[in-house]
């Protein structure tokens, strides 16, 4: 298989799994007991909580691992909505994830009010509207998503950032598709709260972290034993949080190799043969700063939906969209909100890489989908 839909979930490094199985044979002590296998396995945790702090330029004791990222964006808007009752206002983005834009929904069900921030045809947001969305005074939370798990687009986040401290409301930023594939640094641009998931970057799945900056307060959505200093109860999941530090830890090196070059550089090679390979083809975003290996392409006049199908017969694994809402027939919300038409739409699939995809991957992945194309077509 050549796999292309790394932005649902990465393949686990061989070195993770390796990291991770001691925690699920011999060494299973509960890092809360006084005992020294509790003891080794706090140390355990504590070292992967460096490991993911060192990735976001953070500090450990601002970390709290949680079961992944949908959790953590569900655990900050549900404090922040509880703890500022004063300021009704949440600002997010016509474009978020499943994840944020459903709790948006809970917010505004709970009496609340959103601001959806519109973006422009490239899926850049448009930091204007959000400016004369700041009233003084009654925005609780500004909460955006970094990089776009369809598109790959990039939200310009110091200047989110800028806008919002300027004007006194703090910022959560759904990093889930940028850890691991671009640098992050939480002092340079300085998010109050920010959530990722493992399995984005070759970790294992069911496993996650919530930054929370140490300067601005926060209350745990899950209550109980009072596990990561309070702030998330719930005995840890050794080998998830082992497994997440070291592909943090792993993805640390990569990045600082120029990994985040050589990936742009294929995905770039993957586009260019498509783009040439078909007529009125075009790469959604493709104007503006995005992941380096998310593409998402529209061939106009092939039906996505059975391209899926005819390239997974032929060992290629992508998708339309969303992994999260593969079974939802109507058309992305992320095109939708950057005009796309429907016809468009349906005619798009997001190719995402990994870093494990390889250069004759890539040449080969490229031929097999104008290939499905054609046949499609002819079969239409």
């Amino acid at each position: 298989m050549i796999y292309l839909d790394a932005n649902a979930t990465t393949p686990l490094l061989p070195e993770v799994i390796e990291a991770m199985l001691p925690w699920m044979r011999e060494r299973f002590g509960n890092p809360s007991s006084a005992h020294s296998a509790g003891r080794r396995a706090r140390r355990a945790v504590e070292s992967a909580r460096a490991q993911v702090a060192a990735l976001l330029q953070a500090q450990p004791e601002e970390i709290v691992f949680t079961s992944g990222a949908t959790e953590a964006i569900n655990a900050v808007l549900s404090f922040a909505q509880a703890e500022w009752t004063d300021r009704p206002v949440l600002i997010t983005s016509q474009v978020e994830h499943a994840a944020g834009l459903e709790a948006a929904e809970r917010w505004q069900a709970q009496g609340g009010e959103v601001r959806l921030i519109p973006v422009d045809a490239q899926g850049l947001l448009n930091v204007e509207v959000l400016e004369s969305e700041l009233k003084a005074g009654r925005v609780a939370l500004a909460s955006f998503i970094w990089g776009n798990n369809e598109t790959g687009v990039i939200t310009p986040m110091a200047r989110v950032v800028e806008l919002c401290h300027a004007a006194g409301v703090l910022v959560h930023a759904d990093a889930v598709q940028v850890a691991g594939k671009m640098p992050l640094d939480v002092s340079a641009v300085p998010v109050d709260y920010l959530s990722i998931s493992s399995h984005k970057m070759h970790g294992p799945q069911g496993v996650g972290a919530l930054f929370v900056n140490r300067r601005v307060p926060f209350r745990p959505l899950l209550v109980g034993g009072g596990q990561e200093a309070g702030r998330r109860s719930g005995t840890e999941n050794v080998p998830g949080i082992l497994g997440m530090g070291h592909a943090a830890f792993m993805a640390s090196d990569w990045l600082a190799a120029g990994g985040e070059k050589q990936m742009s550089a294929l995905r770039d090679a993957l586009e260019s043969v498509l783009l040439l390979g078909w007529s009125g083809a075009r790469v959604h975003g493709a104007a503006a700063p995005r992941l380096p290996g998310t593409c998402s392409l529209c061939l106009p006049g092939v039906d996505a939906a059975a391209m899926l199908i005819r390239l997974d017969q032929r060992g290629i694994a992508c998708s339309g969209g969303s992994a999260c809402h593969t079974a939802s027939l109507h058309p992305s919300h992320v095109l939708e909100a950057m005009g796309c038409d429907a016809a468009s739409a349906a005619s798009t699939l997001r190719l995402s890489l990994s870093r494990l995809t390889t250069p004759d991957e890539i040449h080969r992945a490229a031929q097999e989908i104008l290939s499905c194309a054609r046949h499609i077509q002819q079969q239409g």
